[in-house]
């Protein structure tokens, strides 16, 4: 009696001591971390997943650097944002557009790379790209939250619908974290509603994130209080669907998580592509620059 009381007193501390620290899923999902005065993008010099070479250059004409006002539902206030847009502003009522969102790490200097790669999608500078650092990253305003994702992202999407652009011209892209956003303005559309849904290495929900992380089977409600559940909110999206996953994703395992989101979609067109051997930001790399491009090339156009 004794030695079985001990045995489940230590499991017991084990689990507050987990809890208390990295399982705080609300707290670590948002890596806001390295800290900015100002974007350098092509002068950037941290951590990058890959840097393109003088190929990939974006003129200085067509890169555009200003702040939305981001307003949720639940917001008293407005928090100013800042975004990047890539291509010619004047050309947003006739051209397709990207909207890129951005995983959990840091801010839009990390993504740039990325950025400039998709303003590559059949062409140089045939599609446009926005991208925007959600509120508490970059030089973004506030403090990160679920719904704060949503609101700063809709505020890029009022953007390009007062500049002229129709939801049939918009492909929304989110990786990794991005996910959440493109998912839930996907299913859930306010200002635009996107034609086209693209993710790269998706999560699951934050269940799973929490089992995955905890190695316990316990309900995520007990790491975390965010409701965010990619797999459950796909069920109802229609718009065609295009998937990437790399299968040594040690972030967001392909098997829980990709595969997951991909076999609960039950809209009218869905495609994958599982790259072997990527790790969670080696997909372009490892995919090929080329065969990247192309694959999303080939899936907007559909």
């Amino acid at each position: 009696m004794l030695e079985d009381f001990k045995m489940k007193y230590i499991n017991l501390i084990i689990i507050v001591l987990l809890c208390s620290s990295c399982l705080r899923l609300d707290d670590n999902l948002y890596n806001v971390e390295d800290k900015i005065t100002e974007y350098k993008l092509d002068n950037y010099t941290g951590e990058q997943d890959f840097i393109l070479d003088n190929s990939y250059l974006i003129p200085d004409s067509l890169i555009h650097h200003f702040t939305l006002s981001s307003k949720g539902p639940e917001d008293n206030n407005a928090t100013t944002i800042h975004a990047i847009y890539i291509g010619s502003i004047s050309k947003i009522q006739t051209d397709t557009v990207i909207m890129y969102c951005h995983g959990n790490k840091w801010h839009m200097d990390f993504y740039w790379q990325r950025a400039k790669l998709l303003a590559h999608t059949s062409g140089k500078n045939k599609y446009g790209v926005l991208m925007i650092d959600y509120r508490g990253y970059g030089l973004s305003e506030g403090e990160p939250t679920e719904n704060g994702l949503y609101a700063d992202v809709d505020a890029a999407l009022q953007w390009l619908k007062l500049k002229g652009l129709t939801n049939n011209r918009l492909a929304i892209y989110g990786f990794s974290m991005g996910s959440a956003p493109a998912c839930e303005l996907s299913n859930k559309p306010r200002s635009m509603t996107p034609s086209k849904l693209i993710l790269e290495a998706p999560f699951a929900s934050a269940d799973v994130m929490a089992n995955d992380g905890s190695g316990l089977n316990m309900p995520g409600s007990f790491f975390t209080n965010l409701k965010i559940d990619n797999a459950e909110e796909i069920k109802t999206i229609s718009q065609p669907f295009c998937w990437i996953h790399g299968t040594n994703d040690n972030f967001l395992n392909i098997n829980t998580h990709g595969e997951l989101v991909y076999k609960n979609y039950n809209g009218n067109y869905k495609e994958a592509h599982r790259v072997s051997g990527a790790d969670h930001g080696e997909v372009p790399e490892k995919m090929g620059f080329d065969n990247y491009l192309n694959t999303l090339s080939t899936f907007i156009k559909k």
